[in-house]
C-alpha cells in the first residue's frame, strides 16, 4: 500500500501515530503537494487534481474519535456525496494545507468538511463529503 508512486506528497502537520489508535479530536490538517510541475495555462487542469485530491483524508477524519483506523481495523468506506466549492485561482504543485474536521460521526455515517489554504493563508477552495463507514471483524469478509 505505502510502496506504490502517489501523484501528490502528502505531509501532515501532526505525524498519525498507528500504535496510538485513540480516541482523538476529529480535526486533521496536512500539506499536499503535486509530485510534478503542473502546466500553469491550464486553470481547468488544476480545479481537476484539486477535486481528485481533496476525496484524501476526508473520511479518515470520521474515525478518529472512534479509536478506528484503517490501518488497524478492517474497515469499509464509501462516499456518499462529495462537494467542492473553488474561492481562487489555485497552483496543486505549489504546497497547500487541507484542513479538515468531522462534526459527526454516526450510525454508520461520517460527515467531514475541508478548507484548502495557500502558504500565504488564502482560502482557494472548500469541501465537504458524507460517506458510509463499516467496521468489519477481523478475519470476516
Amino acid at each position: 500500500l505505502f510502496r506504490y508512486q502517489r501523484p501528490f506528497h502528502f505531509r501532515p502537520v501532526q505525524p498519525p501515530s498507528f500504535m496510538d489508535a485513540g480516541p482523538h479530536e476529529p480535526v486533521k490538517h496536512v500539506w499536499f503537494r503535486a509530485v510534478d510541475r503542473i502546466p500553469q495555462d491550464s486553470e481547468a487542469l488544476q480545479r481537476s487534481l484539486l477535486a481528485y485530491v481533496s476525496d484524501y483524508h476526508l473520511l479518515d477524519t470520521t474515525l478518529l474519535p472512534h479509536s478506528l483506523s484503517w490501518v488497524t481495523n478492517d474497515i469499509r468506506m464509501a462516499s456518499i456525496d462529495h462537494a467542492m466549492w473553488f474561492h481562487a485561482p489555485v497552483r496543486v504543485d505549489d504546497w497547500l494545507l487541507y484542513s479538515l474536521d468531522s462534526p459527526s460521526a454516526s450510525g454508520a455515517r461520517g460527515f467531514t468538511r475541508g478548507s484548502i489554504f495557500t502558504r500565504d493563508g488564502k482560502l482557494v477552495a472548500s469541501t465537504a463529503q458524507e460517506g458510509l463507514i463499516r467496521v468489519t471483524p477481523l478475519g470476516r469478509k
